[in-house]
């Protein structure tokens, strides 16, 4: 099977400093988590609250999506945290 998203929720975790969103490989539930330092990187909000790191994710959707799909691709876990690195960026 390959991994698909077929449900766009997406939720904050505030004391985790993170968005969760979920994928699905035929049946299984796959949890991935993105920093909201990835997400932060285009915001131009001084203190970006939970609406702007959601918004942004909207905005990123695409290109987490395909982040998410080279990490599972080379992970193959229930719950992958995606990061700095996995963007192509440095920390």
């Amino acid at each position: 099977m390959t991994l698909s998203f077929p449900n766009p929720s997406r939720s904050y975790d505030e004391s985790r400093h993170r968005v969760r969103f979920v994928g699905h490989d035929g049946l299984a539930q796959i949890r991935f988590f993105v920093p909201v330092s990835v997400l932060a990187d285009d915001l131009i909000v001084q203190m970006p609250t939970e609406t702007d790191y959601l918004s942004a994710f909207d905005d990123m959707r695409k290109a987490i999506f395909e982040v998410a799909r080279k990490a599972y691709e080379s992970r193959r876990r229930d719950m992958i945290e995606l990061d700095q690195a996995s963007f192509g960026r440095s920390a």
